[in-house]
């Protein structure tokens, strides 16, 4: 496979550790491993200390460990630890999904602007790629658009809702046409769900995963956004049991397994995933609440459309700056 740079993590990897000021970054603020720990009784977490510590660090079960696997289940409908494959962060895994789903030929409607892997690797694989944009007027999901753009080639729709980097999402009802669009083709849909958990107070209802409407559907998922746990590098799909096995058979040629303190500390975050994400409830609000006020003050020059979910805004900017040699795809802006 050849494959285009990947200039918005070049551009971020450039950057984003020497600012004074970041406003660009894509997730929750990071948890630490004490921070997780501290959830837990005083004996227990020393228990649990206990355990990672004495863990031999050899390899972990390859698929993800049962224990992971099952817990992921548990948050769908109809869901086995069989159509859970565990991956190194949902970067992994749509890699993955992009090289078993398609053939050179194919055709895919992927979501625009989007993190650049979502338009990219699937031009790597040979497929041609037609871009389902969100415009700026509304920052709004255009079924009517999506209908248009496809194609009797058309294998595989991919979208991302709470979306980054706009914060649009697409309703229960409109997921639901997307997937019966797709079924209708005899494609896949494909929905990155990194931000799933992730509500704006006052924000609008999200909608089932996307592994829940049906067969053609997938969902990924990741516990970077949602948990603050980015180091972990833990992702994973929710996908039809032969999709999932296909695709853990690809894995085996990339990084072959989740690291096995990583698998440990996942368990014990979706243990604690209602105080966690009243943690984030509370970050979510100020910051919302911050932004709001910095763009009132500007409000000369810069304007904004609050995000529906996730925790990503765009900000929009009337001043004459001279063109930059700024990245291909989305940029991570944040609320």
């Amino acid at each position: 496979m050849k494959i285009e740079p990947f200039a918005l993590e070049r551009w971020m990897t450039a950057h984003e550790l020497s600012a004074s000021y970041d406003i660009a970054e894509s997730g929750i603020l990071p948890l630490s491993t004490n921070d997780l720990l501290a959830f837990e009784e005083p004996e227990e977490r020393r228990a649990i200390l206990e355990g990672l510590l004495e863990s031999p660090l050899g390899y972990s079960e390859a698929s993800g460990s049962l224990e992971l696997r099952t817990t992921l289940a548990g948050t769908y409908r109809e869901c086995g630890p069989e159509n859970i494959l565990v991956t190194t962060g949902a970067i992994e895994a749509n890699f993955l999904l992009f090289n078993v789903l398609l053939d050179p030929g194919d055709h895919v409607v992927a979501v625009n602007p989007a993190y650049q892997q979502l338009n990219s690797v699937p031009r790597a694989v040979g497929a041609g790629v037609a871009l389902w944009r969100i415009r700026p007027q509304s920052y709004r999901y255009d079924l009517d658009e999506l209908e248009r753009l496809m194609t009797p080639r058309t294998r595989l729709i991919v979208v991302n809702t709470p979306h980054n980097p706009t914060g649009a999402m697409l309703s229960e009802e409109e997921l639901g046409r997307v997937y019966d669009l797709a079924e209708s083709a005899g494609a896949w849909v494909l929905c990155d769900e990194a931000y799933r958990w992730l509500e704006v107070p006052g924000g609008h209802r999200f909608a089932p995963p996307a592994f829940e409407y049906g067969s053609s559907a997938i969902s990924v998922g990741t516990v970077s956004k949602p948990f603050g746990l980015p180091g972990l590098r833990i992702g994973w799909m929710a996908a039809p049991a032969e999709v999932a096995t296909e695709c853990w058979s690809m894995r085996d040629y990339t990084s072959l397994s989740p690291g096995k303190l990583s698998d440990a500390l996942a368990i014990l975050a979706f243990k604690h995933r209602d105080r966690i994400v009243e943690r984030n409830r509370k970050i979510i609000s100020q910051n919302l609440e911050a932004t709001k006020r910095f763009v009132e003050e500007r409000s000369e020059f810069l304007s904004w459309t609050p995000p529906r979910g996730g925790l990503l805004a765009l900000l929009r900017y009337e001043l004459d700056v001279p063109p930059s040699s700024s990245p291909t795809g989305s940029p991570k802006n944040t609320a």
